[in-house]
């Protein structure tokens, strides 16, 4: 009973970190589209690329998520705030950055994001030193992600 219990954190952190991701996506859309067309820096990676990434991103949240939740003492911890916080960005990135073409504000966000992400590393290491290594993917991704999105901003304002 206790193995059957301890699956469905996984389940739901997985699922909140794909659906923040998913419901950004919809909202952005047309601005995702129309950016295609946009001058963009020469190491963007194609679309496809993005949603790979992104997808195996959260579902690393969603996973690191999970193990702090399941770590002694079980339940949500202090350190699940920036799992939300994190997830609350990721979601307003993208409208900012894309369906407002607002890219300064979407670089500002991009930066508190990565301090959400080194913070979420902090915090989970010593509970659970694998949840930490689950968010540096995420963390390094920022890094590329703040590089592009300057990049846009130089380019397009």
């Amino acid at each position: 009973m206790e193995r059957k219990r301890s699956f469905w954190p996984y389940v739901i952190f997985i699922f909140l970190a794909l659906l923040t991701g998913g419901l950004a996506t919809l909202v952005s859309l047309d601005g995702m589209k129309a950016y295609r067309f946009l001058p963009q820096s020469p190491l963007t990676p194609p679309p496809v690329v993005f949603s790979v990434v992104w997808s195996i991103l959260y579902i690393l949240m969603g996973v690191s998520a999970a193990l702090i939740y399941v770590a002694p003492p079980r339940g949500l911890k202090d350190q699940h705030l920036f799992f939300a916080g994190t997830l609350l960005l990721n979601f307003l990135w993208p409208v900012l950055f894309f369906a407002l073409g607002l890219r300064l504000a979407a670089l500002v966000t991009l930066l508190v994001m990565l301090a959400l992400a080194v913070g979420t590393i902090v915090r989970y290491r010593p509970i659970c030193p694998l949840a930490a290594w689950l968010q540096l993917p995420y963390a390094l991704w920022l890094c590329f992600a703040f590089y592009l999105n300057l990049t846009a901003y130089q380019m397009n304002g």
